[in-house]
């Protein structure tokens, strides 16, 4: 995706099922668990590069006895910081005591991290809120051992506000507003019911105070609690935690909006976001690998026994497709022949974009995170020269000579590595012209291999903003000096925010938005945003299930090629002397190379939670009157 975005967070949650003497006889380490730990996270680091937190649990431990650990990092490279900060801390304290070097039990009650459940995450800051009080995991501290919580998670809610207000009629205060810290204490004050319950049935038992503690984690229902604190989230999430005395869950979203996989075996249960990153790091094959399902919840009691509870009811799948175009990571084996099929199914699209003048035309991609896409694309020209080459000789037949039939078959496809990401340059020139200048600079070209007869298509992801394509790629591109350079996306257009999870949440930043209000203006049709308005704004106070996406109305008096070809002339300056052309992918064929992920809400207004059609109204009311805040 050459718009930097902002997305997805990462989880990893591990837990052992044996005891750590175990994994020092098999493996040779007791630190197995968090050389996993390190995998399942640097192999999400795609995930997010912001910040990056492990915690651990210790089970069974005496009073006294350090038994929760938590570090977390917000610099350049977080997951490699919180493990060398991790490795630090364990190699100087066995220096330190040679005592420790065989004795497992000692390494366990003495060294920090050392434990058996482990939660990590990595995770990418949004709207400027990038401080170490915001890396998960976060952590609700307390002298009883069943209230400790500590959650992480992938996830946006649409009505977080709304939650807050509700702990507060709860009459709670929390330190903050934010997402997890609502989603956190949500879920504390149902545990600390749970446990008040739990309490006074088992002193009414006749069992002293001290007797109650075991038996509390014993019967505490983690299902009820979960049900309870998330009745009224609305959103997407795949939200993870730990309790004090070992338990741990990973709940997903009714919409299966974000992912979760897992792996379970008799040594072991682990959760992650994707599930390469779980073969990879365990090396396990593809098949062995579940997904979590929508509002299911999997618990993890602390005596290793794992539950599947169906939390919340599911609604239609909506997966997000984002997930497969760009997202995770690609070396998934359905990820990678979705991507490749997105490429090839938009192929005859492109034909008409070169007037089937394949001969002269050079494909491409930019960047790199769209070659697999591009694999696809090479596929369908290449089964369209098949077919040429098959009437060409079938029509000459008759008289088909050796020399003729040489030249058909000698006819190919001309594929270049086109663009060069070198280095992300920096932009310490405060004036516009001279800033912009060295944003075009962020690519190399390959010169000489382009015609000034040529077509030269490249293909992207995605387009988002369309600010790296005015400001650089267009201008690399053009300085090849070809006929017409065709830019391909492999997604539809996004033409509406998103609040599950992804930084797409103001509608004057999405290029297709930009370019159908340029449209209305240039038709004496800007009534219709005045109207749109009006009916925005007459919804503000109805309930969530009643407000309509009326902003859809902004695009309903265009074709999709329509907005396409007013999103070329955006991105192409006066000095451009290529002709630009722009194709999206359909909707269509987004649905047939990703048939399980149908979330397509940014690309049709179609949200999967009620709270979805809330966000983009105020969105589009923000735009109107020129507020530039969040909409959720």
């Amino acid at each position: 995706m050459s718009d930097a975005l902002q997305h997805e967070c990462g989880i990893a949650l591990l837990r052992l099922k044996k005891p750590l003497s175990f994994y020092k006889e098999k493996y040779g380490t007791a630190f197995y668990p968090i050389q996993k730990m390190y995998l399942l996270l640097e192999k999400q680091h795609n995930r997010g590069q912001d910040g990056a937190g492990l915690a651990s649990i210790k089970l069974d431990m005496e009073p006294g006895q350090r038994y929760i650990s938590r570090v977390r990092s917000n610099k350049s490279q977080p997951i490699q910081d919180i493990f060398a900060q991790i490795n630090e801390r364990i190699n100087s304290m066995l220096e330190e005591n040679p005592a420790y070097q065989n004795d497992v039990e000692l390494q366990k009650r003495e060294i920090p991290y050392l434990g058996e459940v482990f939660l990590g995450h990595v995770r990418y800051g949004t709207f400027g809120k990038n401080s170490i009080e915001n890396v998960h995991p976060f952590i609700r501290q307390n002298n009883w051992v069943h209230r400790n919580l500590i959650v992480a998670g992938n996830f946006n809610l649409t009505n977080s506000k709304e939650l807050f207000e509700d702990l507060v009629r709860l009459g709670q205060h929390p330190k903050e507003m934010s997402d997890t810290v609502t989603v956190m204490e949500k879920i504390g004050h149902f545990l600390d019911d749970e446990i008040d319950d739990l309490y006074y049935q088992i002193k009414g038992e006749g069992f002293s105070k001290k007797a109650a503690s075991p038996l509390i984690g014993e019967r505490l229902n983690l299902a009820r609690i979960l049900k309870r604190a998330s009745k009224n989230w609305d959103g997407g999430f795949a939200m993870a935690g730990m309790i004090g005395h070992g338990d741990a869950f990973v709940l997903r979203d009714p919409a299966g909006i974000r992912p979760a996989f897992y792996y379970e075996n008799d040594e072991i249960v682990v959760v992650a976001s994707e599930r390469p990153v779980i073969q990879t790091a365990l090396n396990v094959p593809f098949d062995d690998i579940q997904e979590l399902k929508p509002g299911q919840a999997m618990i993890i009691r602390k005596d290793a026994s794992v539950h599947f509870e169906q939390i919340l009811e599911p609604l239609p799948l909506k997966a997000c497709s984002f997930e497969r175009i760009y997202f995770s990571r690609g070396n998934d084996a359905e990820i990678y022949q979705e991507r490749k099929d997105l490429g090839k199914l938009i192929f005859p699209e492109i034909l008409k974009l070169i007037d089937n003048d394949t001969d002269n035309s050079v494909f491409s991609y930019i960047p790199n995170t769209s070659e697999t896409s591009f694999f696809g694309m090479v596929e369908g020209a290449q089964d369209y020269l098949n077919q040429r080459k098959i009437a060409d000789i079938l029509a000459n037949k008759e008289s088909l000579s050796e020399e003729k039939l040489q030249e058909i078959l000698a006819v190919k496809l001309r594929t270049e590595k086109i663009a060069i990401k070198d280095a992300k340059l920096r932009t310490f020139i405060t004036d516009d012209s001279s800033r912009d200048d060295l944003v075009a600079h962020v690519y190399d070209v390959t010169y000489g291999v382009i015609k000034p007869t040529d077509n030269l298509v490249i293909i992207d992801d995605s387009i988002v903003r369309g600010t790296t394509l005015k400001k650089s790629i267009i201008r690399m591109l053009d300085r090849l000096n070809p006929k017409r350079i065709v830019v391909v996306s492999a997604a539809p257009q996004v033409r509406y925010p998103d609040c599950y999870g992804i930084d797409m949440a103001k509608l004057e930043g999405l290029i297709a938005f930009q370019a159908a209000i340029e449209l209305l203006k240039e038709r004496n049709m800007y009534h219709v945003v005045e109207e749109v308005y009006k009916k925005s704004k007459a919804q503000e106070t109805l309930k969530d299930e009643d407000v309509i996406n009326y902003v859809k109305e902004i695009y309903a008096p265009f074709t999709d090629e329509e907005i396409s070809a007013k999103i070329a002339t955006m991105v192409t300056e006066e000095n451009i002397k290529s002709e630009i052309r722009i194709v999206f992918q359909s909707i269509e064929n987004l649905h047939v190379a990703c048939p399980n992920n149908l979330g397509d809400w940014y690309f049709t207004g179609e949200y999967p939670t009620k709270g979805g059609n809330r966000v983009v109204n105020r969105a589009f009311i923000n735009f109107f009157e020129g507020r530039d805040e969040k909409p959720y």
